[in-house]
């Protein structure tokens, strides 16, 4: 785990933290994320939402991207997955770094389940963009944001 704020992500990031996400690994282009539904994140089926799944994949992809530069951010360009079998109970979400150029990252995750099952699987292309800063406000409420 690692010591960045907002919960290990870098930033906080209100719908990772409704949902409970939980970073375990965050290192050399590998990402490691836990993740208990609960009864809110299920389907009609009573197993755990595609919306919830494709969340977790995204932010695991997102967070094995930036693995190798936690000082920069990513935003997610293009994503693709599939589902291959209901996922229940608590659930593991592995993400790997493939390959990266300079401005551009492209990952794969999976979702296991408890058993080791494959649930759900990703792969993501993301591009690195600087934080926005959360410094001073101009006179109109927004960041003074400098483009050098």
């Amino acid at each position: 785990m690692t010591d960045l704020p907002g919960g290990g992500f870098g930033v906080e990031i209100p719908f990772v933290t409704h949902l409970g996400f939980e970073l375990k690994l965050f290192e050399g282009g590998l990402s490691e994320l836990a993740y208990t539904p609960l009864a809110e994140h299920l389907n009609s089926f009573a197993v755990t939402h595609g919306g919830a799944l494709m969340t977790l994949l995204d932010v695991t992809m997102a967070t094995a991207a930036r693995s190798v530069q936690p000082d920069m951010g990513v935003v997610t360009i293009e994503m693709k997955t599939s589902f291959m079998q209901p996922a229940r109970g608590p659930l593991t979400g592995k993400g790997r770094l493939m390959h990266r150029t300079a401005t551009m990252a492209f990952t794969e995750g999976t979702i296991f389940d408890e058993q080791g099952r494959a649930c759900a699987h990703a792969t993501g292309t993301f591009k690195f963009v600087r934080r926005l800063p959360t410094g001073p406000k101009s006179s109109n409420g927004l960041n003074v944001i400098s483009t050098d």
